[in-house]
């Protein structure tokens, strides 16, 4: 039986993944801040049989010390981590700073998925064919990256923080597929498509209306569902691989660049360090 991770699991892509594991056998952790969706989640499992392989953790992750005591509990639980998929992301069209000083998008889209990936990589190495999947939108290019104001202090946008952590999260996944660190698990930053999921947010009037209108013309959520299911049952052999709606895609490109993922490995780092040494 396989131990399956997923942020953002009570609502969208993730609530769909989260399930078909369940139906499939196999242990499925969920992580998320709403206590009433992670009850209907677990309420939902023990109808089914599954009660025993279902597990809600409460968490706001767009705090550090959120994520570092929700891995500790992953850690302390199980043994093993087969696969870690990372949904959790939410739209603010007003520029938000969590309690701990970091922009909210930067924070839940970007620094929580670098938290999760290495905080369980020891986990994850214990598993036969580990797999991070990173749900994300992969070949943006790190052009676009503000470098000197990763947290958008000036100018905020809610569509520009969006695409700031998704070119952000191309990057954690060349740090995290290098070699040096040793990790056994591959990683794959996938864009499922547009989707007609919960898109959570915070929304102005004129961005619910496009949202609107995106989900009208978008893909049920079933369908986007197989082909990720199919990548993290057989991951890619390479320690990194990205996908665009089901098709591969090339990292050869500027967003991939290496000395751009050692820098923001680098002003990541010095960023938690002061969270990380008082937790």
């Amino acid at each position: 039986m396989k131990t399956i991770v997923v942020t953002g699991g009570t609502s969208g892509i993730g609530h769909a993944l989260a399930n078909t594991y369940l139906d499939r056998g196999e242990q499925v952790v969920v992580l998320g801040p709403d206590p009433a969706k992670g009850k209907k989640f677990l309420n939902a499992a023990h109808k089914s049989g599954a009660a025993d392989r279902a597990f809600f953790i409460e968490a706001d992750l767009s705090l550090v010390s959120e994520n570092q005591r929700a891995i500790g509990q992953i850690k302390t639980r199980f043994a093993a981590v087969d696969a870690l998929v990372l949904c959790a992301r939410y739209f603010r069209s007003h520029r938000m700073v969590t309690s701990e000083g970091f922009e909210h998008n930067f924070a839940l889209y970007y620094l929580s998925r670098y938290l999760l990936g290495y905080g369980l990589a020891d986990q994850m190495n214990k598993a036969d064919t580990p797999v991070v999947m990173n749900i994300a939108g992969p070949g943006a290019g790190a052009a676009g990256i503000q470098w000197d104001d990763l947290g958008l202090e000036r100018g905020y946008d809610g569509w520009s923080a969006m695409f700031q952590g998704g070119r952000l999260n191309d990057l954690l996944g060349v740090s995290f597929a290098d070699e040096k660190n040793g990790h056994r698990a591959r990683y794959v930053l996938l864009f499922p498509g547009g989707t007609r999921t919960g898109f959570a947010g915070d929304f102005d009037p004129a961005t619910a209306a496009h949202v609107d209108q995106m989900k009208r013309a978008a893909q049920p959520v079933e369908f986007a569902i197989p082909p990720i299911v199919r990548i993290i049952d057989a991951p890619p052999r390479e320690p990194l691989s990205a996908f665009v709606e089901g098709m591969p895609l090339s990292l050869i490109r500027p967003a991939f660049d290496k000395g751009a993922a050692a820098r923001l490995d680098s002003i990541t780092r010095e960023l938690l360090h002061d969270k990380l040494s008082a937790s």
